[in-house]
C-alpha cells in the first residue's frame, strides 16, 4: 500500500514538474494567497524571527519582508518539484557557477569537498551542483541528508535530489561513504545543510547568529577535519524568478590544519552574510530558537564529551 501511494504522489508532482516556468509561477501565486493569508502558515514564528533578528528594522520593513519570504516560499517548493523532470541542460540555462574552478585545484591535489549551506535559497537545486565541473565530471556528489519519519514523503524526496547526479546519503553514514570513495580513488565533493538546530542531545558548540545565542552541530566539521576536505561556502543569490547565482567562498583549504570550530564560526557569519543581504530568501518558518543556552544548562551536563541529563546522573551515580 505504501509503495502504491508513493506512485501516486510521485506521478502528480511529475506532472506539476512538466508545467512550463511561467505556468509554474502562476500557481505559485495562487498557492501564495492560501498559504499567506488562509492558512496563515507558521505566521507568528515568521514574525517572531523577523522581528528578533532585524530589531533595527521598522514594522512596515519587516512586513515588506515577510510578504517577499512567503512569495519565495511558495516559488521555491514548486521549484523543487521541477527538478523531477526538467534536463541537466535546461537547468544550467538557470543557475550561475562561479568560482568552480578553485574547487577543482583541491580535486588536483587528491583531496575531497566538502561545501557548507544554509537554508538560504533554493538549497534543493544545489543538488545539481556536481554538473559544475569541468574537468572532474565523474566525482561523486553527496548529499547528506536525515530520512524523514514518512517513508512516501522520504521515497519522494530521495527521488529529487538525486534526479540530477547527486547521491542521498544518510548523515549517519556519511564518514563510511567518504572513506569508500577515497580507497576507491574517487573524488567525492559532499554538500552539508548545516544551520539545522540540534537536538538537546548534540548540542556541543553556542554561537552568535542574528543576534541569538544559537546552538549548532558541530559534527560536519570533526568529518572535514578528519578527511581533511578543502572547505567552501555555497553563496546564493536570486537575481530573478527561476534564476539563481551560485558562488563557491573558501572557508578552509585545510580543514585539517584549523582550530576547533573555526570552520563552523566561519560558515555561520557567511550565512549571516548572506541573510542580512536579503533575508527574505531564508528559511524563517522554521523554529530556529526555541532552545536556550539557560534551558539547556538546567537539564544537561556534559560528561566525556556526551551530554547527559543531570536527573539521570544522580539516578546513575544513586
Amino acid at each position: 500500500m505504501k509503495k502504491f501511494t508513493y506512485y501516486l504522489l510521485y506521478g502528480f508532482v511529475y506532472l506539476l514538474s512538466l508545467l512550463p516556468f511561467w505556468l509554474l509561477y502562476l500557481l505559485s501565486d495562487l498557492m501564495f494567497l492560501l498559504v499567506f493569508f488562509v492558512f496563515r502558515y507558521r505566521r507568528k514564528i515568521v514574525w517572531k524571527n523577523l522581528t528578533t533578528s532585524f530589531p533595527q528594522k521598522g514594522e512596515q520593513e519587516l512586513r515588506q519582508v515577510e510578504r517577499r519570504f512567503y512569495r519565495w516560499f511558495c516559488d521555491m517548493m514548486l521549484e523543487t518539484f521541477k527538478l523531477l523532470s526538467i534536463s541537466n541542460e535546461k537547468l544550467l540555462r538557470h543557475l550561475e557557477f562561479r568560482n568552480a574552478e578553485q574547487m577543482e585545484l583541491v580535486f588536483d591535489e587528491g583531496r575531497d569537498l566538502a561545501v557548507m549551506m544554509g537554508h538560504y535559497g533554493n538549497w534543493e537545486w544545489m543538488s545539481a551542483i556536481g554538473l559544475c565541473f569541468k574537468r572532474y565530471p565523474q566525482a561523486v556528489m553527496g548529499l547528506i541528508y536525515h530520512p524523514l519519519r514518512n517513508d512516501q514523503a522520504d521515497w519522494l524526496s530521495v527521488a529529487i535530489r538525486s534526479a540530477h547526479g547527486g547521491i542521498c546519503v544518510n548523515k549517519r553514514h556519511v564518514l563510511r561513504h567518504l572513506l569508500q570513495y577515497k580507497r576507491q580513488g574517487k573524488r567525492s565533493l559532499f554538500g552539508y545543510i548545516s544551520d539545522q538546530a540540534p537536538k538537546w542531545e548534540n548540542i556541543h558548540l553556542w554561537l552568535d547568529f542574528l543576534g541569538h545565542d544559537t546552538p549548532v552541530f558541530t559534527g560536519g566539521e570533526r568529518i572535514m577535519s578528519k578527511m581533511d576536505d578543502g572547505v567552501f561556502y555555497l553563496d546564493l543569490s536570486r537575481p530573478r524568478r527561476g534564476y539563481y547565482v551560485v558562488e563557491f567562498k573558501l572557508i578552509s583549504q585545510h580543514a585539517a590544519q584549523e582550530e576547533e570550530n573555526a570552520i563552523t564560526h566561519r560558515f555561520f557569519q557567511m550565512l549571516e552574510d548572506s541573510i542580512r543581504r536579503n533575508p527574505a530568501y531564508y528559511l524563517w518558518t522554521h523554529d530556529r530558537w526555541k532552545r536556550t543556552r539557560e534551558e539547556f544548562n538546567e537539564l544537561f551536563i556534559n560528561v566525556n564529551g556526551h551530554n547527559i541529563l543531570k536527573d539521570q546522573q544522580k539516578t546513575t551515580e544513586g
